[in-house]
């Protein structure tokens, strides 16, 4: 699985896709064009995630919109699309980002954007509450040191996903790195039991970075971390608004900027705490495709 991860992580990118249901009579027609083999269907993921705008955009700006459907799902949905048409070896293009678990587990591949629709690489930036740095000092020198780099992060995802309960996850990872949590927490004043709020979104790069910083906090600074499963918007808006502390889930400055430029000045941005983040396309590796101008030129 780790080759499988390394050759697609050169790249460091993220990606965004189009799949079929498995069930098209045309999937395994050798002379079908891509678009029919998946029924010309978008499989995406959550509505308000700024990667589906994205896609729309894309539609636009390479002439699918007439005959591609974007279909809003979630990154659970999207995933176990992903798996059973690679049982089967069916043609697929499936939403997906790194970091994700799916580099490890399958053998995929990007497609070029020569248009440069999706942008580069993003980052995923900490945000905090004002006023936490005067309330909870300890917790925001945290917020404030906390960096790491998506192996890291791939690593506690993909033991996750394999059915690791997420706490113990988080504890396995943070065992095995004590030099990088060690300078997370250098400086930081113990919370004595001070409850933090942690909101996140369900995708599995945020549960598991969530997870960890809860781990942290509770176990090395004497902090109680309350986390809350929320959807973009409301991620944003509970930091805004002070009713969540931090949030370390903020992918910019592409896939969450409206939310951003809506709460902009109400919250602290202690910048960037992973880099090499990147929307895009992809396909398992036995596609005949190579780039999102394919899918136009299938038809």
């Amino acid at each position: 699985m780790l080759k499988k991860f390394l050759g697609i992580t050169s790249a460091l990118t993220l990606s965004i896709g189009l799949t079929a249901c498995g069930g098209s009579e045309n999937s395994n027609n050798e002379n079908a064009s891509v678009g029919e083999k998946v029924d010309h269907e978008i499989i995406g993921i959550d509505p308000g995630a700024g990667i589906m705008g994205q896609t729309k955009n894309v539609l636009s700006e390479y002439g699918l919109e007439e005959n591609w459907e974007l279909k809003e799902s979630s990154g659970a949905a999207m995933t176990a699309e992903l798996d059973g048409a690679i049982n089967k070896e069916e043609p697929i293009i499936v939403t997906g980002w790194i970091p994700h678990w799916k580099f490890f587990e399958y053998d995929l591949k990007m497609l070029d954007d020569p248009k440069e629709v999706y942008g580069g690489e993003e980052n995923i930036n900490t945000l905090v509450r004002k006023g936490l740095k005067e309330d909870m000092p300890g917790a925001y020198t945290f917020f404030d040191q906390f960096k790491w780099k998506p192996d890291h992060l791939q690593e506690v995802m993909l033991n996750i996903e394999e059915g690791m309960d997420e706490q113990k996850a988080a504890k396995e990872w943070v065992e095995n790195n004590e030099d990088l949590v060690n300078s997370w927490i250098e400086g930081a004043e113990p919370g004595n039991g001070a409850t933090v709020k942690v909101p996140y979104v369900a995708w599995a790069d945020v549960i598991a970075s969530s997870n960890v910083v809860k781990y942290v906090l509770e176990n090395k600074l004497d902090y109680s971390v309350e986390l809350m499963q929320v959807e973009p918007g409301p991620m944003f808006a509970s930091i805004a608004d002070g009713s969540a502390d931090a949030m370390v889930g903020a992918w910019l400055p592409s896939t969450h900027a409206d939310y951003y430029e809506k709460y902009e000045g109400d919250f602290e941005d202690l910048g960037v705490n992973l880099t090499g983040t990147r929307n895009g396309l992809v396909v398992p590796s036995y596609m005949d495709i190579d780039s999102i101008e394919d899918l136009k030129e299938a038809e």
